[in-house]
Order: structure tokens, then C-alpha cells, then sequence
């Protein structure tokens, strides 16, 4: 997570400034059925007591494993809501203090199998999501973990969440240096209810909404039947696929800046469920879409690239049968009621590409 980081791209200084739409793809390796040990807490509504609007106030260490003691203020919202089904939430955060203003993105997302959470960040300006911190509540307390970057070493990340009553709650990130040893708390957030409204619409303050490229995703917005065929093993056998259908209901969020998409089908295998987060960056033009199955609970890597001439190429690095190659999903043939998406593996540098599957979106009539 890592906020000091990512708040070298969210904090404005107030004198300078005023989920791709993937099927089953082959690195999931098909789906899972088996049952979960019945001993084992599910922890899939471990979040719920955070949806609705809080009002916020955040204290931010400036200057964190230095020895500094120099703590800022800043007063905000934070609007939590539930998103696929309850496997995911959503939290949008906004405050402002005496010199910044801040905005931060979270996606928090369940791992059935795991039992455990993940979640992860993003910026205004950054287009892409951090590294997933990953844990679980215990005794009401839910502490997550992952091991970043700072100041040209690696830390221990600690971000922690937890309930104090039905109308107030806290979290607080921590940073380790010494392997988890002893922690130093930097940024403290203390919530207070204010209503559980959770459709709070902050469009009209997004700053990226006239830059070229911010609205490539527009035409996905809505909800479409899909038919998709799947390419069993796109490297050795292009003959063998299987074909079903489903639906994906997309949507804007965090004032336009992202896109979120919810995917369903009935597959030979099962019923399947994925989610899909696409960012904008609005300096390089670029987006990225990042995706989660429901049965595995894990995120990917991400798709990186833009759109051009109406056809959308973005390409990421992956691993297929345990071995590494190129992913490129393409989003091509753009209609009012319909369009195309094609994932496509290469193993020679991306001068040859198999199709893994496509998918044709349409309208419902």
C-alpha cells in the first residue's frame, strides 16, 4: 500500500493547483469446486461495517523511520460501498489540509480459499494499483501486510482496520524495518459516521475528465449479453475450444477516473464470476485493467497500454503453463450495441499471437 509513496502522486499543493472484460483467462487454469474446511471462519462480511459515508480525520507522519515527530492534519470523506456481490468493496477517500489536498482509491477483495483479504491502492495520477497488502480480522481487527520499497530499501507494510463502535471505526498504516520487530505508526485515519449513503457522486470534481484518452472506456458503460470462446491451449491446439455465454454490467466510479466492471457466465466447468478494474493515467495516456476471479479471489498483474484509430491494445507480461509470456487483450469492432474483446498469448517477444479467447459483447434487445 504504502501511502507515503503514493501520496508523492496525490497531495496538490494549494499554491501550484486549485476490470477489462477477461473470461476464465488460461493462467487461472479452469475453475475450482472443492469445499472449504468447515472449520475455517469465512470472512467474506468482515468489511460490512464500514459501508456508508464517514466523516475523516487523518494525521500523517511527514517523515517516516527518520526519527521525525512532525504530524499534519487533514479532514476529509470517506465513502465505502459493497461491489460484486459482496466479494469486494469499494472505498473512496477525499481530504484536505492546511497546504494538500488528498484522494485515494481502495479495492478491497476476498480470497474464499485463502480466507483472506487483499487490498490495494490507487491515485489520481497514477493509473496503475499498488502492491496488494494481504491478511484477515481477527478478534475485530483486520491487519494486512506486504513488503514494499522506501527510501531505497524494503519495509514491512502493516495496514490495519477495525471497528470501535456502530458509528465510529479506525485504521492506521505502520511501517517495519527491522522485519516486523517493532512498527512505527504513520498515518492515523479516525472515522465518524455520517450517513450510510454510499452513492456520493464526486464527478464533478474529477481534474482529468478533458484529458484526451479519459473517456476510451465510455462505450463499455451499461449492460451486455457476451458470448465467448475459449482456446483450450492456444500454443499447442487452436482446434480445441469451448464456447458459452454470460453478461457484464460496467460502470464509472471515483468520479470517472476508473471503470469497474462485473462479469457473469455458465460455463462447462461452472458457474463463474470475475470483476474488473480499469485506471486511467492521465499523464502517459494510458489505462490499465486488472482483474480478479471469484474462485480464486487473486488479482492479476494488469494490462498496461491505450487506445488508438478506436481500437484499445494493452499488453502485460504473465505466466502460462510456468512459463512466461506476453497477454494481450485488444478491444476492437466499437458499436452503440456492440463490441469485440480478444486476448491473445505470445511466446516469442510478441511477433506472433494465439488467441486464448474472444469474446463478442451486445446490447440486450
Amino acid at each position: 500500500m504504502l501511502f507515503q509513496k503514493w501520496i508523492a502522486l496525490a497531495v496538490t499543493c494549494v499554491l501550484q493547483c486549485g476490470l477489462f472484460f477477461s473470461v476464465i483467462p488460461g493462467r487461472a487454469d479452469g475453475l475450482k469446486t472443492e469445499e472449504k474446511p468447515p472449520s475455517v471462519r469465512d470472512g467474506q462480511h468482515d468489511f460490512d461495517f464500514d459501508f456508508g459515508t464517514w466523516k475523516t480525520h487523518s494525521s500523517r507522519l511527514l517523515h517516516p523511520l527518520s526519527g521525525s515527530k512532525d504530524w499534519v492534519d487533514m479532514d476529509g470523506l470517506t465513502v465505502v460501498k459493497k461491489v460484486w456481490n459482496g466479494r469486494a468493496n469499494l472505498a473512496e477517500y477525499k481530504a484536505d489540509g492546511p497546504a494538500s489536498h488528498v484522494e485515494l482509491m481502495a479495492l478491497r477483495y476476498y480470497n474464499p480459499d485463502a480466507r483472506q483479504w487483499g487490498v490495494v491502492f490507487a491515485t489520481p495520477g497514477g493509473g496503475t494499483l499498488s502492491v496488494p497488502c494481504i491478511g484477515e480480522f481477527r478478534n475485530g481487527r483486520g491487519d494486512f501486510y506486504d513488503q514494499e520499497e522506501f527510501n531505497g530499501r524494503y519495509i514491512l507494510v502493516r495496514f490495519s482496520i477495525w471497528r470501535i463502535s456502530e458509528n465510529t471505526a479506525q485504521s492506521e498504516q505502520a511501517f517495519s524495518d527491522d522485519d516486523g520487530r517493532t512498527w512505527e505508526v504513520n498515518w492515523i485515519n479516525k472515522y465518524t459516521r455520517a450517513s450510510d449513503e454510499t452513492d456520493i457522486d464526486w464527478s464533478n470534481n474529477s481534474s482529468m475528465a478533458d484529458v484526451p484518452g479519459a473517456h476510451d472506456f465510455d462505450f463499455s458503460f451499461g449492460f451486455w449479453h457476451s458470448h465467448i470462446q475459449r482456446f483450450q491451449d492456444p500454443f499447442s491446439d487452436q482446434r480445441s475450444s469451448f464456447e458459452f455465454d454470460g453478461t457484464k454490467a460496467v460502470r464509472k466510479i471515483w468520479g470517472g477516473r476508473a471503470t469497474l466492471e462485473e462479469i457473469e457466465a455458465d460455463t462447462p466447468k461452472g458457474h463463474w464470476e470475475g470483476l474488473t478494474l480499469f485506471l486511467f493515467n492521465p499523464k502517459s495516456r494510458q489505462w490499465s485493467q486488472t482483474f480478479i476471479n471469484s474462485q480464486a479471489g487473486v488479482i492479476s498483474s494488469g494490462l498496461v497500454g491505450s487506445f488508438k484509430n478506436g481500437r484499445g491494445d494493452l499488453v502485460q507480461q504473465d505466466t502460462f503453463k510456468g512459463r512466461y509470456i506476453l497477454v494481450r487483450g485488444v478491444w476492437s469492432d466499437i458499436a452503440p450495441e456492440s463490441h469485440r474483446y480478444t486476448e491473445s498469448y505470445s511466446d516469442d517477444g510478441g511477433k506472433n499471437w494465439r488467441p486464448a479467447f474472444i469474446a463478442v459483447l451486445a446490447k440486450p434487445k
